[in-house]
């Protein structure tokens, strides 16, 4: 990496602030962001009170949110660019603002919860209902950090260990629950049988890995419903080693998890075949099964519509404003309208993938923002 655009966790002069929380796929946006500007930036690491939520819809810009150990690093001298992403980092980033004495631009990576007009630029993707504000850049893919530099060193350290596995091989990146989204081990085992069945008809083997985000539960029955060759890796937070960098270099094809946009970003950022795999509650079998399996199919659905998050997403997707709403079949047809993907089950093209969507743009407009006014100005 630059050493210029190295993250400087203890230096505040930094002229750009990235905030991280506790969600992995936002932190890389905002880190490959600020990664591509090539200046140097300083990371601030936050964590949330559980009435975050409350305080910051009532409060506005506001601390109220984050323990007061985390508040120490939040001190002058102040950035002129603050990227961020996240509901829960939006009112720190507008208290950031308020403080400084010189102009602060706000950079935010997603939906806003505040009005767009709160924010200098909002980088969105297809899944969100930001049409038509002139401070959006809109990308087909949200922003990633691989490259070719960083997948061969990682292809270095794991190269030797998936040497037994036959080509091509399949790398099975699994999310869990997001959204309305929820991975339970039925659906699980189905992930395990349908990458099974196209790593046989391939002569291949399977690389599959868990995340944060899976449920133990779930990640027990794929591993339980995997047959043939294949490696496997459960997630565990004091893990040492990942090997999900190796996956993405290694791969010949990818199978991800259609909730998590950041995957199928990074599987996509190799230019390589990229399976989804569909995680509605819609069994494809149940219509072929019999009536007792049906009846529990049912059950099961109901039951994950039943969930907190599942019935609080279907409600917003009906009274929220619009620049809440998230529906994230608008970048799966993206993706399969731009030949980079297909669903699961579905006959790969032939044809050469196209190459990836320039993210420049997003680069040089942040770049502006540090770029001192002339004296005409």
């Amino acid at each position: 990496m630059n050493p210029r655009s190295q993250a400087d966790d203890t230096e505040n002069s930094s002229p750009v602030w990235i905030l991280l929380g506790h969600k992995a796929g936002d932190n890389n946006q905002v880190t490959a962001l600020a990664e591509s500007l090539g200046v140097p930036f300083a990371a601030k690491h936050l964590r949330y009170r559980a009435t975050e939520l409350i305080t910051n819809v009532l409060l506005g810009p506001t601390l109220a949110g984050i323990p007061r150990r985390y508040r120490q690093q939040l001190a002058p001298p102040w950035p002129r660019v603050v990227i961020t992403a996240g509901r829960r980092n939006e009112p720190i980033a507008r208290w950031i603002r308020r403080q400084a004495d010189g102009p602060v631009r706000l950079v935010h990576v997603g939906r806003p919860w505040a009005r767009p007009d709160r924010f200098d630029l909002i980088v969105a993707t297809p899944q969100y209902a930001l049409d038509g504000h002139p401070n959006v850049i809109a990308l087909d893919l949200p922003l990633h950090r691989i490259s070719e530099a960083r997948l061969a060193d990682a292809a270095e350290d794991w190269r030797s260990r998936m040497a037994g596995l036959p080509q091509p091989r399949i790398a099975v990146l699994v999310g869990g629950d997001s959204g309305p989204f929820h991975l339970d081990p039925g659906k699980a085992g189905r992930l395990a049988r349908e990458a099974t069945r196209l790593a046989e008809s391939l002569n291949g083997s399977l690389m599959v890995t868990t995340s944060a985000r899976t449920p133990p539960a779930a990640a027990h029955a794929l591993r339980q419903s995997l047959t043939g060759r294949h490696f496997f890796f459960r997630w565990q937070p004091d893990t040492h080693e990942n090997p999900f960098l190796a996956l993405l270099a290694l791969a010949d094809r990818f199978i991800v998890t259609g909730e998590s946009m950041s995957m199928l970003a990074e599987a996509c950022a190799t230019r390589r075949p990229v399976y989804i795999f569909d995680m509605s509650d819609r069994s494809p079998d149940s219509g072929r099964s019999g009536g007792s399996d049906r009846i529990q199919d049912r059950l099961r659905r109901i039951r994950s519509a039943l969930r907190y998050r599942s019935a609080t997403h279907r409600v917003a997707q009906h009274v929220a404003p619009l620049r809440l709403r998230r529906d994230v079949s608008r970048m799966h047809v993206r993706l399969i309208e731009s030949g980079r993907a297909v669903f699961l089950g579905e006959t790969f093209p032939d044809d050469d993938l196209p190459p990836l969507p320039d993210s420049q743009a997003v680069t040089r407009r942040v770049l502006q923002f540090l770029t001192p006014p002339s004296s005409g100005d």
